[in-house]
């Protein structure tokens, strides 16, 4: 059964299957997490399937991991891999020099490795994750649980040092429960609303004891496909403002992926 798509859900279709343009047969994938990733791994599994594309990926979640072998693609270690031609991720923001905040999804640690251990990565989004500023997404740093509160307590004192606000760093639930990473750390959400020097951020929440990573992705990402509701893509390339635009459809087959969730 077929139909139609939400108009996120064909924003996010559009980038993911124009995404699928740069993957080469032979090649070792990072595979990202989330919903926009999620639908990469549809089209990229319909490719599997369909034209015999031979691919390895390195999936950044278990759910990921999950959702590749559904899809036919031979999933596999990053040390197996050791290194990458190409990540295709998602993300929750990003700006117009492409960085990023990641870390939506609770896999920004695995992301960030993955990412750095790629010769390219590209981002696939829709475009309302464009800003002009980052911070409106609450920026998610993965914490180790032991002595979260006083970590916690280092980074509100070092957020407000820079001039930033610091009484909404919450610790991500899940339920009642604390949530917790497939590294087995937890996560603090910084509601920070704008981030004026991004690099100074990262460097000191870096200091911070106890933080293992932040989902800043700084100087990582070459290209984000931009995707909008009536199909249009655009390409974003940090050599260039613009590069490329195009329309992807979603009629006839491409009504098989419907059946994702947002």
């Amino acid at each position: 059964m077929t139909a139609d798509l939400s108009p996120a859900d064909s924003a996010k279709f559009a980038a993911a299957k124009r995404a699928c343009d740069f993957v080469e047969d032979g090649m070792t994938l990072g595979l990202g997490t989330g919903s926009t990733a999620a639908w990469l791994l549809k089209c990229l599994g319909e490719l599997v399937t369909r034209d015999g594309l031979r691919i390895r990926g390195v999936p950044t979640s278990q759910r990921t991991a999950e959702l590749a072998r559904e899809s036919g693609i031979e999933v596999i270690t990053l040390e197996e891999a050791r290194w990458l031609d190409l990540t295709i991720d998602g993300a929750d923001e990003f700006d117009g020099g492409l960085n990023l905040i990641k870390g939506g999804g609770g896999a920004l640690l695995r992301e960030k490795i993955v990412a750095a251990a790629s010769d390219r990565m590209i981002v696939i989004a829709d475009i309302s994750k464009q800003v002009a500023h980052l911070g409106a997404f609450p920026l998610p740093v993965e914490v180790v649980p032991f002595g979260w509160q006083a970590t916690r307590r280092i980074i509100v004192e070092s957020v407000v040092a820079l001039n930033l606000p610091g009484d909404n760093v919450t610790l991500r639930m899940d339920g009642d429960a604390p949530y917790v990473t497939d590294e087995g750390n937890h996560i603090l959400d910084l509601h920070l609303s704008r981030i004026g020097n991004l690099r100074q951020l990262a460097r000191v929440l870096n200091q911070v004891p106890g933080v293992v990573e932040s989902g800043l992705f700084l100087d990582i990402c070459d290209l984000v496909v931009v995707g909008h509701q009536d199909g249009r893509v655009e390409l974003r390339d940090i050599r260039a403002d613009m590069t490329d635009t195009g329309r992807v459809g979603k009629g006839g087959r491409d009504n098989l992926f419907s059946d994702l969730d947002d």
